[in-house]
């Protein structure tokens, strides 16, 4: 017992150095600031994806004279290297040579709190959708391991103060942002980036036939997308979370197997690994696929829970369903959700696999397009035109005149 409890204690205070030699390197690097330098992560520097990845192209073939640089999570390389992304490894030797000199920080989700951040650095928040359920402040109880609701909202405000600017897709959106981050600075309300893309290629069938082609898909079949988000109370430690089979993957592939492939897109804290290999292509694992919006671009339904990629989907006019079999539980105990997108939402409300079947055989035998709600895009992503980086990038060049 005396041998465990030291052992925990000497890991305690390594990593408390290491925290502490991190917190000082930045400090000291960003004395020396790059200012045509830019760095970009997406979701914990595990993806090529996202509003960065769009704000990264789009500076990349506007703004050749910025050096931009990614910082990836050893192990999640590979799409950078396919695409020909430049990349430091997070926490060696090039990376804290890069992020802490960097003039301008893309980021897509919160920061540690020893990761230092001077004047000097520019923060842009991107964030990563529209929410349906509740963010930090407005969380009436914080069910996520090793914290509580006093230290993860402090801890929330703390990081939120660090934002020069904060992206914002719609009214609602920078509404909620304000008051749940408790955020003071610029909110940037011009739409998502990451949605000129499937405004630009939602009838490119060409390339929506080359990317099933990719996944081993037929042109001829149907794609079912299954993106769910994550269970804060379910989780295996902090920061990974469990997956949760909330249908029958057998009665799905019996049922509609003949003619659909489900894809399975988990939450990217989820690290369970699904092994989905007996369903010879029934149903295919896509939670570590580069960029969701291409499995968005190539789907005829998209079932999700609480997750806010249905907001994106509906720009796409292909119909949505919404598998809250846990509604009670997440409304009331988990999460709760912003009211007035709940009785916006565009598509149907199901709680049980019965029900959930059936509304998905009514969709995918439908050769009408999908009932959508007009007036949920015209409320939610009328900002979303297929411009929305030219106009995020000229908002952020008029605010910041050294960014030219």
């Amino acid at each position: 017992m005396f041998k465990y409890s030291f052992k925990r204690y000497i890991k305690k205070q390594m990593i408390v150095v290491f925290h502490t030699l991190t917190y000082l390197s930045f400090w000291f690097g960003s004395k020396k600031i790059n200012e045509k330098l830019i760095y970009f992560e997406s979701f914990h520097a595990r993806q090529y994806s996202d509003n960065p990845k769009a704000i990264y192209e789009y500076i990349k073939n506007n703004f050749p004279e910025y050096k931009l640089v990614w910082g990836v999570k050893k192990g999640y390389e590979q799409p950078f290297i396919d695409n020909k992304v430049p990349y430091v490894h997070r926490f060696s030797k090039d990376w804290y040579f890069s992020m802490p000199k960097a003039k301008y920080w893309i980021i897509n989700t919160r920061l540690p709190m020893w990761m230092y951040k001077s004047s000097n650095n520019i923060y842009i928040q991107t964030w990563h959708g529209t929410p349906l359920k509740r963010l930090a402040m407005d969380i009436k109880e914080v069910k996520m391991p090793e914290t509580n609701n006093q230290k993860y909202k402090h801890n929330f405000i703390v990081e939120s103060n660090r934002w020069d600017y904060l992206l914002a897709p719609n009214d609602f959106s920078e509404k909620i942002f304000k008051q749940a981050f408790n955020f003071k600075n610029t909110i940037i309300n011009n739409g998502h980036p990451r949605t000129d893309y499937l405004i630009k290629n939602k009838e490119n069938y060409e390339l929506i036939v080359t990317l099933k082609e990719q996944l081993g898909i037929s042109k001829e079949k149907k794609v079912v997308l299954y993106a769910p988000t994550w269970r804060d109370h379910k989780f295996i430690k902090k920061g990974e979370y469990k997956f949760e089979e909330s249908f029958s993957f057998n009665r799905f592939v019996e049922k509609f197997g003949e003619n659909t492939v489900l894809l399975i897109r988990s939450h990217y804290l989820v690290s369970d690994s699904l092994d989905l290999l007996k369903y010879n292509g029934n149903i295919i694992n896509v939670s570590n696929y580069e960029d969701i919006n291409d499995l968005l671009l190539i789907s005829d339904t998209l079932i999700t829970d609480y997750s806010s990629c249905f907001c994106e989907y509906s720009l796409l006019n292909k119909p949505i369903i919404f598998y809250m079999y846990d509604h009670q539980e997440y409304e009331n105990k988990i999460r709760g959700f912003y009211e007035e997108i709940y009785n916006d939402l565009p598509g149907k409300i199901v709680t049980n696999e019965a029900q959930l079947f059936k509304l998905l055989n009514e969709k995918l035998s439908n050769k009408k397009e999908s009932d959508m709600n007009l007036e949920f895009n015209q409320k939610y992503n009328s900002n979303n035109d297929g411009m929305s980086v030219k106009k995020v990038i000229e908002d952020i060049k008029n605010l910041e005149r050294g960014f030219k």
